[in-house]
């Protein structure tokens, strides 16, 4: 099947396309201002005062990423046709990764918009996550994504249980890759994506350690993930001295 006719890559398109008749015609208020010496002329301030002119990609990347804007969420309801596309396509490098778009989207308050565009929003990243999780090489690492979609809903709770839901070989690579990425930060109980403005990291991490402990090995075993891998889970899932003290504690022999 061609990669562009799968049913995860028709849904994502479709839900593209939704963005772009949800937000059609929006633009960032009259009145809006920001710091012409660190973010930018007016000449490009006035862009975001008229609909759906193409931004380039540096113009895109400081609008969604500035924190200042005072009213965050007509800006991003301009930019978000194109940005949305600029995610899926892998070409939003944040510079302490995807948890930072997550948060420009809390600051933009979508989910309290009318109910048509925060469905919107809702329908494309839940589709967007699910054609992540059924390609064998995304755009954006699925660890990624995932820091992004839980960050923007403040919940992980769907997005882990579509994942548990997947039964298939690229979903268990997914999770040994994902599993290699978090197991550092979640031994030191962080949260291993940067949270530090989070109002719920510490929820989150909790409940990402225990259905890592709980979801995990059997699958990875699958995988045939290395055993220290699977040794680290495991740990993941003790607390005191049952942790450092273990054998397999990262630092056990220093």
């Amino acid at each position: 099947m061609n990669p562009d006719d799968t049913p995860a890559r028709l849904r994502l398109d479709r839900a593209l396309d939704c963005l772009d008749v949800a937000f059609r015609g929006m633009t960032a208020r009259i009145d809006e201002t920001q710091c012409d010496c660190h973010w930018g002329c007016e000449e490009e301030l006035a862009q975001l005062k008229v609909p759906d002119v193409v931004l380039d990609p540096d113009l895109l990347r400081r609008t969604w990423d500035a924190p200042d804007w005072n009213d965050h969420g007509a800006v991003l309801r301009r930019i978000l046709p194109q940005f949305a596309r600029a995610l899926v396509s892998g070409l939003v490098e944040p510079v302490f990764g995807m948890a930072e778009v997550g948060r420009s989207f809390v600051r933009g308050h979508w989910r309290q918009w009318p109910a048509h565009q925060s469905a919107a929003v809702w329908e494309f990243l839940r589709a967007w996550w699910a054609h992540t999780l059924a390609e064998s090489d995304p755009a954006v690492p699925v660890y990624e994504v995932l820091a992004l979609c839980a960050e923007a809903s403040a919940t992980l709770s769907p997005w882990l249980n579509t994942w548990e839901a997947l039964e298939d070989r690229v979903a268990d690579r997914h999770l040994t890759e994902a599993a290699a990425h978090w197991e550092y930060d979640l031994l030191g109980d962080e949260l291993p994506w940067g949270a530090w403005d989070s109002d719920n990291a510490d929820e989150l991490r909790t409940e990402l350690a225990a259905w890592l402990v709980r979801h995990a090995p059997v699958r990875l075993q699958a995988q045939d993930a290395p055993e220290e891998l699977l040794h680290r889970i495991r740990l993941i899932g003790l607390t005191g001295p049952a942790r450092w003290e273990d054998p397999h504690w990262p630092n056990h022999r220093y």
